[in-house]
């Protein structure tokens, strides 16, 4: 029988590391973060850049250019039916949507951070309280309520970025109270009582700052959610009005001439998916990073 003495080789080689699972789920993580990366930049810095790019205005018309395919006289993604350059009105149309998105998520994402840390520290009746919130935003039918509420407050950019907010707080406030709640058994927090910080002080200094990062994981994977949803509205005319040309308003106009000009619907429609599955791919493989490096620890 061999004995492996201290100076004798390890068994395990680099071969069979890089096979392992763990290795494998962390190159998965890193495929997902720089793929999903790169597709949400190749959508996201042409829209924040669009006036310094070489492109006409969105509203810019030229009847004797109407309905022009792709890659044709200068027009990277055709013409609509008023000669309007396409992509133009892509970029321009990414602004407002893009806007409303951030600023939705911003704010669902900082309403459930603090009601969600809340619920998960101080339990009873706080956290019943907004656990039955959460309950009853989530038994709502998402698309009936936005609906209803842009037809009795306006369609404006702000009340459309309000109600995608209000939609989309209990995802964040969900996973924050469960993992508070986890938190606030450890032994640091039982030890920070024992030293006399007030419970304010501990969730705020000590609490928060372990489950932020993974909570802000889940923030940013909304921005897909209210993008959709922001499209999803002004495809049903109660998006924000003219002359906004939002994503889902172009997709709304270029729906009765599809069969003529397919690229009016096929080109943002693309770029709409492209954003949605690169913030998708990077919000997962960002969650995945978060889950080991805290196991880790």
């Amino acid at each position: 029988m061999t004995r492996l003495t201290l100076g004798s080789a390890s068994a395990v080689t680099p071969k069979m590391l890089k096979k392992a699972g763990f290795a494998r789920k962390e190159r998965a993580s890193r495929v997902k973060i720089w793929t999903g990366t790169l597709l949400t930049l190749v959508v996201v810095l042409p829209i924040v850049f669009v006036r310094v790019l070489p492109i006409p205005s969105a509203n810019e018309q030229s009847l004797s250019q109407r309905m022009i395919p792709p890659l044709t006289d200068g027009h990277l993604f055709g013409t609509d039916q008023l000669g309007r350059d396409l992509l133009a009105r892509v970029m321009y149309g990414g602004q407002v949507s893009l806007l409303i998105g951030v600023l939705a998520v911003v704010i669902s994402g900082t309403i459930g951070i603090i009601l969600g840390s809340l619920a998960g520290y101080y339990g009873g009746k706080v956290d019943g309280i907004i656990s039955r919130l959460i309950e009853a935003q989530l038994s709502l039918p998402l698309l009936m309520m936005l609906l209803l509420v842009v037809a009795l407050f306006g369609s404006s950019v702000p009340v459309i970025t309000f109600v995608i907010a209000i939609a989309n707080w209990p995802e964040p406030a969900r996973l924050t109270r469960s993992l508070v709640i986890v938190e606030r058994e450890k032994p640091y927090v039982e030890a920070a009582r024992v030293l006399g910080v007030k419970r304010v002080g501990i969730l705020v200094k000590h609490v928060l700052p372990n489950v932020i990062a993974q909570a802000i994981v889940v923030v940013l994977l909304l921005l897909a959610q209210a993008v959709l949803l922001e499209s999803a509205l002004s495809f049903l005319g109660a998006g924000p009005q003219r002359p906004f040309p939002t994503w889902g308003r172009i997709i709304s106009d270029g729906q009765d001439v599809i069969a003529s000009a397919w690229w009016l619907v096929t080109l943002p429609g693309i770029v709409i998916a492209v954003l949605v599955v690169g913030v998708n791919l990077l919000g997962d493989g960002l969650r995945d990073f978060t889950r080991r490096k805290k196991a880790s620890k």
